[in-house]
């Protein structure tokens, strides 16, 4: 899912903030840098989506500037057009995406993360579907997919691709539970 229009950009930016749990305050708004960062993320993706002329590419200059710098001060190279809504990114740290990976809905992705290519072919990247959760230090690599509601476990490496509704951990991953995250959730 992509923005592809002024409402899809609120939206977008509505589900993100959920997401991080965080009020809409004028305090969050000067001092959260992770939601900085994602409101300037969410931006640039409306522009690269939305508008076209001289004007709106210069402005999307700026943003791409402006996105790599405060990405930079976070230890991020998120891409734009990479994560559905509901991005939830856990803590400032390094997190390295492959501007060829496609994310879904509500991901809540942790520090030392990086999704990458596949080693033969650049183009080949992870689809990752709706409702998952990435633990500290995964890596996730390849021209593989990974179902909805997938729950991925600290420092796993992921290689290979699973179906939905199961939590993976491990080097190489495998199959831990047949629970995902938002089975874990929804325990009261």
């Amino acid at each position: 899912m992509r923005i592809e229009s002024k409402s899809d950009y609120r939206m977008f930016l509505n589900e993100d903030l959920k997401s991080l749990n965080i009020k809409p305050s004028l305090k969050n708004k000067l001092t959260h840098d992770i939601w900085s960062f994602q409101k300037c993320l969410r931006k640039l993706e409306y522009f690269l989506n939305c508008k076209n002329g001289l004007l709106s590419k210069v402005y999307i200059a700026y943003l791409r500037l402006k996105v790599r710098r405060k990405g930079r001060k976070l230890g991020f190279s998120i891409p734009p057009n990479v994560f559905g809504p509901g991005l939830s990114i856990a803590h400032a740290g390094t997190i390295v995406v492959n501007s060829n990976a496609q994310i879904g809905k509500n991901c809540r992705i942790h520090v030392c993360v990086n999704i990458g290519a596949d080693v033969r072919d650049g183009m080949k990247a992870p689809k990752i579907g709706n409702d998952c959760y990435i633990g500290p230090g995964a890596k996730i690599y390849g021209g593989i997919e990974l179902g909805d509601n997938i729950g991925i476990g600290a420092n796993a490496v992921v290689n290979k691709s699973f179906s939905g509704n199961v939590t993976i951990a491990g080097m190489p991953a495998k199959v831990i539970s047949d629970n995902g995250p938002k089975s874990y959730r929804d325990i009261k």
